[in-house]
């Protein structure tokens, strides 16, 4: 197995269940402006999608007024997304290990770079040399800009990094910029779906990825 020298995340699903906070906004949101209120497995399948393109997923088709509803959705979040979000056990932990053997850590997330930073700061823990959040691209995932952003930052090549994930976007996230990728199953994407795409290892969690990457080294 190959020895990497960096380790990128995603966040939602990946690191941390934000789910609770994740229902509460869509839900107060499409409510707000007279939609369906969806049940939680509706909302949980667009997680990973950016907030518009998980809106319109929601009511069948992006509305005129999808940025005032996206607008919202993050003044909602700022009440009860940090609030609502628990790190996966033993995350914390790993994340501080990789760091102390030398390796670079980051996080590509379509979450905010401030609310992922609270997140830890609520923890108490920043294990973390750097994150690039939704406010930070201009194209978000699949697309590879936030990923290139990372790899710029943490000085290292496609080669030597290894991207982590819990959803088939970020499957094609590592594949359109041309670095591996492992898929935790703490989503909505499946082992088989997980299969249709270039990766080294699929997981149950985090600590079993690195471990078994530590393990075949």
């Amino acid at each position: 197995m190959k020895n990497y020298k960096a380790f990128i995340f995603d966040f939602d699903l990946t690191l941390a269940d934000s789910t609770k906070g994740i229902f509460i906004c869509y839900k107060k949101c499409l409510e707000h402006f007279g939609y369906r209120i969806p049940d939680n497995d509706e909302i949980f399948s667009t997680i990973g999608h950016t907030i518009q393109d998980s809106l319109g997923i929601l009511i069948g088709e992006k509305p005129e007024n999808v940025e005032e509803m996206r607008r919202y959705y993050v003044s909602l979040a700022d009440e009860y997304m940090v609030k609502n979000t628990e790190f996966y056990p033993n995350v914390l932990a790993v994340l501080q290990v990789l760091k102390q053997a030398g390796k670079k850590v980051g996080i590509v997330s379509t979450k905010f770079r401030y609310r992922i930073m609270q997140s830890f700061e609520l923890a108490g823990s920043f294990p973390v040399d750097e994150i690039v959040g939704g406010e930070d691209v201009k194209t978000h995932k699949p697309d590879a800009e936030g990923l290139l952003i990372m790899l710029d930052r943490l000085g290292v090549s496609k080669g030597d990094t290894l991207y982590i994930g819990d959803s088939f976007i970020d499957a094609e996230t590592a594949k359109n910029t041309g670095v591996d990728f492992a898929g935790v199953l703490t989503g909505s994407t499946t082992r088989k779906s997980f299969s249709k795409y270039p990766n080294v290892i699929v997981k149950d969690s985090i600590l079993e990825i690195i471990t078994s990457l530590t393990d075949n080294c």
